[in-house]
């Protein structure tokens, strides 16, 4: 699969929003009194970044190309940190270029993205 094309590194409108929203994790922990300095998603990051990369799926054997190998979605990942989102704080950058790359890869789609972010956002907010 090829690194993505200038035209791909241009904003994404669901993740533009997200990013000028910036709340950073070191701010929630802050205003919530949370004393883990890493966020509790972080976990799922690192999990999908080695599930997409090539190693993770030629061990189970299930593909035979990967679907986003370390190499490309880091350089991908620099690109995007040093253009789109810089100014955003680490981890969230790395999470917002992973969401762009696979999004320009059409390995998700924003709308349905949007929708499960509003379904998060409305359990969290119900109570």
């Amino acid at each position: 699969m090829a690194t993505l094309g200038k035209d791909d590194l241009a904003p994404i409108d669901l993740l533009e929003g997200i990013r000028r929203r910036g709340r950073a994790w070191e701010d929630l922990i802050v205003q919530y009194g949370v004393k883990n300095p890493d966020p509790p998603w972080k976990v799922t990051l690192d999990a999908t970044c080695d599930i997409l990369a090539a190693e993770s799926c030629a061990a189970e054997g299930q593909v035979d190309d990967p679907v986003l190998p370390v190499l490309e979605r880091r350089a991908e990942e620099d690109e995007l940190s040093s253009g789109t989102y810089e100014g955003v704080p680490f981890p969230e950058r790395q999470l917002l270029a992973l969401a762009h790359s696979l999004i320009r890869r059409g390995l998700i789609d924003e709308k349905e993205l949007a929708l499960r972010m509003k379904q998060v956002h409305e359990r969290l907010t119900s109570a």
